[in-house]
């Protein structure tokens, strides 16, 4: 049999295999960025290249965060307050969309790291927060749970809490965004995770997102609209 036509029938049977199993109701999934996304590793080099992967990097020079965004670029794809104090999901989405705008075109870096434009470049598609999960390694967040009624919720401590606090009212409420999806072990301590929760939780509910936990945006965590 010549190559040529072992190469048809090759093709041949793979399509017939494809329309079986699409009749049998059998589905794919990657865990791959959606259409034309940059991957996750063009993403790393990128932020190796303008931050060494620091998230929480202020230069001093009028540029924030692991993209190194300034604030009027931060602003036009709808980031508040400073790049550098957002969470590391919150950074990721926004570099997505400003890449669904404008291409790799707005980072220097790019181009220094080899980094091409590709089908989703300057598509201004607005991405969704799903989409962008990818970049860091997170999971999308599960669909949004109704919350409890109103008498379910924790009394308030009468505190307000930041950054490096450890109290019981803490694990009170890292256990109860468990129920959003998020993965706390309940330790009590105010840390990253803790802070992208709280910041998350405020956005969702148009509080302002300073990323303090105080009697608002306890409240929101139980009878408020959950983080997506």
């Amino acid at each position: 049999m010549n190559r040529r036509r072992l190469r048809g029938l090759t093709r041949g049977f793979t399509k017939l295999l494809l329309v079986v199993l699409a009749a049998l109701g059998v589905q794919f999934a990657l865990a791959a960025p959606t259409a034309a996304d940059p991957s996750r590793a063009d993403w790393a080099k990128l932020r190796m290249c303008e931050s060494t992967e620091r998230y929480h990097v202020d230069t001093g020079t009028g540029y924030y965060g692991a993209y190194q965004f300034d604030l009027p670029t931060w602003r036009s794809v709808g980031g508040a307050g400073r790049p550098d104090l957002a969470t590391p999901a919150e950074q990721d989405y926004r570099a997505l969309r400003l890449y669904r705008m404008r291409g790799w075109q707005p980072w220097e870096c790019a181009a220094m790291v080899g980094l091409v434009d590709d089908g989703d470049a300057r598509s201004k598609v607005v991405p969704s927060r799903a989409e962008s999960a990818y970049i860091g390694g997170r999971k999308p967040a599960p669909a949004p749970q109704p919350s409890p009624s109103p008498a379910a919720t924790p009394a308030w401590s009468g505190l307000v809490y930041a950054y490096g606090d450890c109290a019981p009212a803490l694990r009170t409420f890292q256990l109860r965004m468990n129920d959003f999806g998020y993965d706390f072990q309940g330790t009590g301590c105010y840390y990253d995770e803790t802070k992208e929760a709280v910041l998350d939780l405020q956005r969702a509910n148009d509080i302002r997102d300073s990323g303090r936990l105080g009697p608002k945006t306890w409240t929101a965590a139980w009878e408020g609209t959950a983080p997506r």
